[in-house]
C-alpha cells in the first residue's frame, strides 16, 4: 500500500515537562557541587558528568557558570520561602504563623546547609551585586509579615512599636542563627533552637516588675 501525504511520526510524545525537570536537576546538582568545591573551582564539565548529559546541555539552560550559580542560590531561597509559607499554613493564630514559620526557616537550613554556604559565597565572589538574593527574596516577600503584625498590634496582642523594628529584629535573629549554625555547627536542634528564639521574641528577658519599674523611670 503506498501511503501519500506526509508520513505520520510514531513514537513517545513529547514531554512538555522535560526540559523544567532538567533545569531542576541541573541547579539541584550545582547547588550541592558549589558549596563542596566553592565557586571557583566548580568545573561545569564535572557537574554535567554529575547528571550524565554534555556540558553543552548546561549551557543551554545557563549562559555561564556565574549564571549558574546565582540560578541555583536562587533556587534554594524560592525554596526557602515555599517551606515557609506551607509550614505556617495551616496555623489560624497569627502568632502561630509566626511559631511555625520560624520552625520551617531553621528546618530547611537544617536538612539544606548547602544554600547557606551558597549566600556566604555570593556575598564573596559577586560583590557586584547591590541586593544580594537572600535580601531580594526577602524583600519581595515581607509583605505578608507586616500585615500579620499590624494586625496583632491592632488587636492589642503586640507591642504599639514600628513594625519594622519587630520583623528587622526578628529576621536578624533568624539569619544570624542560620549562619552561626553553618560556621559553628549546631548544637541544638533546630525544634529547640525556634523555641528558644519564639521564647526571647515573645516574652522577653525581664520579669514583670522589672519591666515596670523601667517604664516609670522611662
Amino acid at each position: 500500500m503506498v501511503r501519500t501525504g506526509k508520513a505520520s511520526r510514531r513514537g513517545r510524545p513529547r514531554d512538555a515537562e522535560l526540559p523544567r525537570r532538567r533545569r531542576e536537576e541541573i541547579l539541584e546538582r550545582a547547588a550541592l557541587r558549589f558549596a563542596e568545591h566553592g565557586y571557583a573551582a566548580t568545573d561545569v564539565q564535572h557537574l554535567a558528568d554529575d547528571l550524565g548529559i554534555g556540558k553543552g546541555t548546561v549551557y543551554r539552560y545557563f549562559p555561564s557558570k556565574r549564571a549558574l550559580f546565582l540560578a541555583a542560590t536562587d533556587r534554594g531561597m524560592r525554596l526557602l520561602h515555599e517551606r515557609v509559607e506551607e509550614g505556617s499554613a495551616g496555623a489560624r493564630d497569627p502568632l502561630e504563623q509566626v511559631r511555625y514559620a520560624i520552625r520551617a526557616y531553621l528546618s530547611f537550613f537544617d536538612s539544606h546547609p548547602e544554600y547557606a554556604e551558597l549566600l556566604i559565597q555570593e556575598r564573596a565572589a559577586f560583590r557586584d551585586r547591590k541586593v544580594p538574593t537572600y535580601f531580594a527574596h526577602h524583600e519581595a516577600r515581607i509583605g505578608k509579615w507586616q500585615r500579620l503584625m499590624q494586625g496583632l498590634i491592632a488587636a492589642g496582642r503586640v507591642r504599639a512599636m514600628p513594625v519594622e523594628r519587630i520583623l528587622s529584629v526578628a529576621s536578624d535573629l533568624l539569619y544570624g542563627t542560620m549562619l552561626a549554625n553553618h560556621f559553628t555547627g549546631r548544637r541544638a536542634s533546630f525544634e529547640e533552637q525556634a523555641e528558644s528564639l519564639l521564647d526571647v521574641m515573645f516574652h522577653g528577658i525581664l520579669v514583670g516588675r522589672e519591666r515596670a519599674r523601667r517604664g516609670r523611670r522611662a
